[in-house]
């Protein structure tokens, strides 16, 4: 009988094969001691407490001691993170991880007069300090601190809002335990005739099985359970609505969806014009899945058929090197620097790159200001999608290397809205140096059925989730009940538009409304839609044009969060305050699905 491989300890990997995170601390020893220099100081807010309003030199000596105590903090919490990283059973690492997030946790309390104190300094006075030369490196913060001005409230108010923090979670905390602790789906035989538990994760697998029974009884199997419990979960949901509602007039936005936009400074127009981008797209969509229903031969097409891939994954190894020069290759547009600097890093010991016994699952980039910007993959050599997984890691992490270079601390850490683009740009220029490379027919239809397919999932599919959650919190506003029946009709309505006239909607997809974990943190999923048609967009630019495209894009990635998002975007040459972004990306997707059906 075969010997089931199992998975190495973490001490049985090559350290080659580890990242090296002596960039942040040479040993477990130094981050001690440097941990507790930094646990001591945290009694040094104390000092500055009542002096704020005092002069420009007060003010800005607080802020110094806030920012390096901020700077030393993220080097010691990215170094315990990552270890718990690479075996979630070493209880040394654990504690090392709790005993950080505690310390972080007095920390934010002692510094917690510091916003309320700035905000009640009068304007004339904020305005001489402003102008003071030694406030000069705080300028910004304080610019958008102040924004808050009309939104924050007096301070018994404030205390009262603060003191609801926990409870406010509740909902979500609830959804959580229930989604992810108690749900239990039973068992389902896959195409092998085997018996598999039924979970999230199964889930996913079955539905990519080519065996359409299978798919079909994993489907109805699992929302069975979703249906069982669907008023406990519309409570929650419509609990979480009524949540943003709340604070957003609590703290004088005109909706919630205003008050989600606010920090970023984007105007409701880029959310109104994705939605309706898309929506005008919405044909090239539905012609898709019919392209898909032909080619599977099918009579009609269901949720469950649009998983499985129309052709079989394809047979191609990729060792760690090999793929490292793929990808390499597929990024040279981005020049020397760019690629040099990937190169030593990817080849060197930024990457964490294959599996063993006790290491977070999937992949991520844990970019710091005084350390390399790691990489955790679980990479699989025989995987196509871990190579395009890398590129997208790598893409986050050259993000946060050109900013640490470029910027000072308090302005190198580049906000959500930006961070999908450099990372779905690599993805952009990869697949293209693929389909640039594809000997036969076959393979390009491959690489353009997966193209369609992460265009689907993340502009169209996400669009449809932003979409309701701004007709849910609509609702909610115009003080109509949020009932089981309100959610399912809205998101019923939502599924007929987005899937088309022929395609059938299975009742149990309605249920779907309920399962979303984004739904219980609203107003977030458009962002995966706009930095996917911003990455679309700026990669047309920068292999299309020249020194000055490529210029502007890499000023891009070097500029953290020293203006707001959309300002850097247009500086870098894409305006997602107007449509023709999005419209350009869901154009290619059309081209894409011509392609698609004259291959197949």
């Amino acid at each position: 009988m075969s010997k089931t491989k199992k998975l190495p300890a973490r001490t049985e990997v090559k350290p080659s094969d580890c990242w090296d995170l002596s960039s942040l601390f040479p040993t477990d020893d130094a981050w001690e001691k440097a941990f507790v220099k930094w646990e001591k100081r945290i009694d040094g807010y104390a000092r500055f407490q009542g002096t704020l309003a005092g002069g420009a030199e007060n003010l800005a000596a607080a802020l110094a001691f806030d920012l390096d105590m901020d700077r030393l903090g993220e080097r010691l919490g990215t170094y315990a993170f990552l270890k718990t990283a690479e075996d979630a059973a070493n209880s040394d690492y654990q504690r090392m991880h709790g005993r950080f997030l505690g310390a972080v946790s007095r920390a934010s309390q002692a510094a917690s007069y510091l916003r309320p104190e700035i905000l009640a300094i009068p304007k004339a006075a904020m305005s001489r300090f402003l102008a003071d030369r030694r406030l000069a490196p705080y300028r910004l913060i304080l610019e958008r601190l102040l924004r808050y001005r009309p939104h924050t409230l007096g301070r018994k108010e404030e205390k009262l809002l603060a003191m609801q923090t926990e409870m406010a979670q509740t909902a979500g905390q609830t959804f959580h335990q229930l989604n992810d602790a108690d749900l239990r789906f039973g068992t389902v035989r896959n195409e092998r005739g085997e018996s598999v538990e039924l979970s999230h994760a199964t889930f996913s697998a079955l539905l990519h099985s080519p065996k359409r029974t299978v798919r079909r009884a994993a489907f109805t199997q699992y929302y069975r359970q979703f249906a069982a419990h669907e008023n406990t979960l519309a409570a929650m949901l419509r609990g979480s609505v009524q949540r943003d509602v709340y604070y957003a007039r609590a703290r004088n936005h005109a909706s919630s969806l205003a008050a989600a936009l606010f920090p970023d400074q984007v105007p409701e127009s880029v959310y109104t014009n994705l939605i309706e981008s898309v929506r005008r797209h919405l044909p090239a969509l539905h012609r898709y899945y019919d392209v898909r229903r032909r080619k599977m031969r099918l009579r009609d097409i269901h949720a469950y058929d649009t998983y499985v891939p129309i052709l079989s994954d394809l047979q191609v190894r990729h060792s760690w090197d090999q793929a490292v020069a793929l990808v390499l290759d597929a990024l040279a547009p981005l020049g020397t620097d760019y690629c040099g600097a990937l190169e030593k890093g990817l080849r060197g010991r930024w990457c964490d790159r294959y599996e063993n016994r006790g290491k977070q699952s999937g992949a991520f980039s844990c970019g710091s200001y005084d350390g390399w910007p790691y990489i955790l993959m679980n990479y699989q050599p025989d995987v196509l999608d871990h190579v395009f997984t890398l590129a997208h890691e790598s893409g986050h992490s050259m993000h946060s290397h050109f900013s640490a270079a470029k910027q000072p601390y308090a302005y190198y850490d580049y906000v959500i809205f930006v961070a999908e683009v450099a990372s779905t740009f690599n993805e952009q220029l990869l697949a293209d140096h693929l389909l640039h490379r594809a000997r036969d027919d076959c393979r390009r239809a491959y690489l353009i059925n997966r193209q369609i397919d992460a265009i689907r999932g993340t502009i169209f599919r996400q669009t449809m989730f932003a979409e309701f959650e701004k007709t849910t919190h609509k609702l909610a506003e115009t003080n109509e009940p949020l009932t089981v029946e309100t959610f399912k009709n809205a998101y019923r309505e939502l599924l007929a538009a987005y899937f088309g006239p022929n395609f059938a909607l299975d009742d149990e997809l309605s249920l779907e409304c309920f399962r979303i974990p984004h739904f219980y943190r609203a107003f977030y999923v458009y962002k995966y839609a706009t930095g996917m048609s911003a990455a679309m967009a700026l990669a047309d630019r920068v292999t299309t044009g020249g020194p000055k495209e490529l210029a502007a894009y890499l000023d891009f990635l070097g500029a953290g969060c020293s203006k707001d998002p959309l300002d850097l975007l247009r500086d870098a040459g894409v305006d997602m305050e107007r449509p023709e972004p999005v419209d350009a990306a869901l154009a290619r997707f059309e081209r894409l699905v011509d392609e698609l059906d004259s291959l197949l």
